[in-house]
């Protein structure tokens, strides 16, 4: 079941709007993953897709899908750690989208922000602008004992002389296919595409 909440920034009241389009937002840390298991089932107008960390600041999809969404529209993300870096991007993103007249929906959590309007109590947004912040800074917590266990593992697996450190992007023969295009003449953005790899990696090799 999803919680509906009601939601608006310090703006005034935004008027009631009719019901707009059913809109997705994606997002997945590297081009080798793909978002099938994000928002199935639902029945979406148009998705926006972005390939980047959470960490990105460039996320070119999730700048033209809020350039996209109008009053009346419902944006779909499938969790609020798909849509935000942290917890002040979060608040910033659904507090912008809802003074718009826009509908924020994240599956995982179960919950829906939904705009104010002008014959709606305004203290019920105090109470969802508490709630965006205590899940928000849940997700932050979660992430943060996530990367923890992650350190604490590395750090044991060394001092058992069991860590080896992350695999090889490419294999030999392909580092010396991509050294070789490259010296040919190809493009080091087309040439990361082709193998599936940033064009930081690319660079990696060609210094290496």
């Amino acid at each position: 079941m999803i919680t509906t909440i009601t939601t608006t920034p310090a703006a005034p009241a935004v008027p009631a709007a009719p019901t707009g389009q059913q809109i997705g937002y994606t997002r997945v840390s590297t081009i080798t993953q793909n978002t099938e298991g994000q928002l199935v089932g639902v029945d979406l107008a148009r998705t926006f897709e972005d390939k980047a960390s959470g960490k990105d600041t460039k996320r070119p999809q999730l700048a033209a899908c809020m350039a996209h969404l109008r009053s009346g529209d419902t944006l779909h993300v499938n969790s609020m750690d798909r849509l935000a870096r942290n917890l002040d991007d979060l608040r910033r993103i659904v507090d912008s989208l809802t003074g718009r007249g826009v509908t924020v929906v994240f599956h995982r959590e179960a919950m829906r922000f939904e705009p104010i309007t002008a014959d709606m109590e305004r203290g019920r947004a105090d109470m969802a602008r508490l709630m965006l912040s205590i899940m928000g800074a849940v997700a932050e917590f979660e992430r943060s004992l996530i990367l923890e266990r992650q350190r604490e593992g590395i750090a044991i697996a060394k001092q058992a002389g069991k860590y080896r450190g992350r695999k090889p992007s490419l294999s030999d023969a392909q580092a010396q296919e991509l050294r070789s295009r490259v010296a040919a003449g190809e493009s080091k953005v087309a040439l990361a595409k082709a193998f599936g790899i940033s064009r930081e990696t690319v660079y990696g090799y060609l210094r290496g």
